[in-house]
């Protein structure tokens, strides 16, 4: 008599995962028709500070434009931090309430630092000079939200990604991200000069000490 053991096939669930891939992309086409000449200007940020330019007032930092593209950021931000965690080791990228854990927090950090900012600025007087560095971080980064959103897609459906290949991307990140520091104190280096004390306490309070205790707080929990 022949036996027969049957194994239950284990299906990772990533029906989520494609349904927000859809919807960002819905957000990008959306964004794009309705704002079809500011969308070109953005997408050639990276090659011309036109965009930068044009729409340097703060009213822009709560725009439609912005505002929707700032959801494709957090969607994208938030699938890289899981898919992060994924090939080191630390989680499951199919796991859907570790995102919903994962872009929860990314809103909250993002909002209150946002809020505090604006508290801080206006103590120190220097509201002017904090909404212009945070719609010039705000683009950039949106940028890059943008750019990793097809890597997101690479990363989700295919399964030997190496560490070294997430090491080396995750450095280019760091390295853009400074590069928009530098690039906005270029910018902007009129008014900061002229309240360079100030500046260097915003910038050491908002700016440095939440990543380095974000940065810590990893560390404890991986250990």
């Amino acid at each position: 008599m022949i036996e027969h053991l049957l194994h239950p096939r284990i299906t990772e669930n990533k029906d989520w995962a494609t349904a927000l891939f859809i919807l960002a992309l819905a957000i990008i086409a959306v964004t794009k028709s309705v704002n079809e000449n500011r969308f070109g200007d953005f997408v050639n940020l990276l090659f011309s500070d036109k965009y930068t330019k044009i729409y340097r007032d703060n009213s822009n930092l709560n725009s439609a434009f912005t505002v929707s593209l700032f959801v494709v950021q957090v969607i994208s931000i938030a699938f890289f931090i899981q898919l992060s965690l994924h090939v080191f080791g630390y989680a499951s990228k199919t796991d859907w309430l570790l995102y919903i854990q994962i872009i929860t927090f990314l809103i909250f950090f993002i909002l209150s630092k946002f809020l505090v900012e604006k508290i801080i600025a206006t103590a120190f007087n220097i509201e002017e000079l904090a909404e212009q560095l945070n719609l010039q971080k705000v683009t950039y980064r949106t940028y890059i939200g943008l750019i990793i959103l097809p890597i997101n897609v690479i990363l989700f459906y295919y399964d030997t990604i190496s560490v070294n290949f997430l090491v080396i991307l995750i450095s280019i990140l760091l390295v853009i991200n400074i590069l928009v520091y530098l690039i906005s104190i270029k910018n902007y280096q009129k008014l900061i000069f002229g309240k360079l004390f100030y500046f260097i306490l915003y910038l050491c309070t908002l700016e440095i000490a939440p990543y380095f205790f974000m940065y810590f707080w990893f560390i404890k929990v991986g250990t």
